[in-house]
């Protein structure tokens, strides 16, 4: 039996995984898919001081709670900054890491490093009357959206479950200095329907510790959790299952 830990990416909660968890569940797995503070169930604490910290501090302290150990941990989107910086503070219970259509950070880099586009969303809500939160970003034309969700039922219920995104968390930067973090395998699942403009980081050909990197692909758009959500899981079970 494997453990998978799925984090979800900004603006979502951890309903997001809701078609993959009974999937992995169903072939004998462990799943957990939280939500960070400031989404979901933990919306009400939602404020300026919620950041790329607080999202860490999240799962580390979820490991430890839950004495999980040997864990596979997907961090969708922003999510990539999160399971950089969690292996960075508990490699020990770190088995793989799946940067899943995710922001892939070097130490001290913030997302606005590694994704420019979100340095306009930051200029905007710093701005406007809050200051401080992002709204989810709007619908676009088929075949792009909602974060690759056309469906219009998947669009409502995508829509009902997305919250503010806090200025904070794209500005923190990723702690990524201790060298035990490098041995962790890494693997790399990328969404190939983006919008114009939205660029992605090349992979590696070899990762930190020397071996080939796994790079996989799926036809679809961004959250592939709720437009492909078998195929995504069959991904995720040759990873971690």
């Amino acid at each position: 039996m494997s453990t998978f830990l799925l984090i979800h990416g900004a603006w979502h909660s951890g309903r997001c995984w809701d078609r993959v968890v009974p999937l992995l569940e169903s072939a004998g797995h462990r799943v957990y898919a939280p939500s960070l503070t400031g989404y979901g169930d933990k919306a009400h604490l939602l404020s300026p001081e919620v950041g790329l910290d607080t999202h860490v501090e999240d799962i580390v302290k979820l490991l430890h709670e839950e004495e999980l150990t040997e864990v596979t941990l997907v961090g969708h989107s922003y999510a990539g900054l999160v399971i950089s910086s969690v292996a960075n503070d508990v490699p020990e219970r770190v088995a793989h890491m799946v940067y899943l259509d995710a922001m892939v950070p070097e130490h001290g880099e913030a997302a606005i490093d590694v994704q420019p586009m979100t340095r306009h969303l930051i200029d905007r809500a710093e701005a406007s009357d809050s200051g401080w939160r992002i709204p989810p970003l709007p619908e676009m034309p088929p075949p792009f959206g909602l974060f690759g969700v056309t469906d219009p039922a998947d669009v409502a219920w995508l829509r009902a479950m997305l919250t503010d995104q806090p200025v904070r968390c794209l500005r923190q930067p990723v702690r990524l200095d201790n060298p035990a973090v490098d041995a962790i395998p890494r693997t790399h699942i990328h969404c190939a329907v983006k919008p114009e403009g939205i660029a992605r980081r090349p992979v590696p050909a070899l990762q930190p510790n020397g071996s080939p990197a796994r790079v996989w692909e799926l036809p679809t758009g961004h959250d592939c959790m709720i437009t492909m959500p078998t195929e995504l899981s069959e991904l995720l079970l040759r990873v971690g299952g």
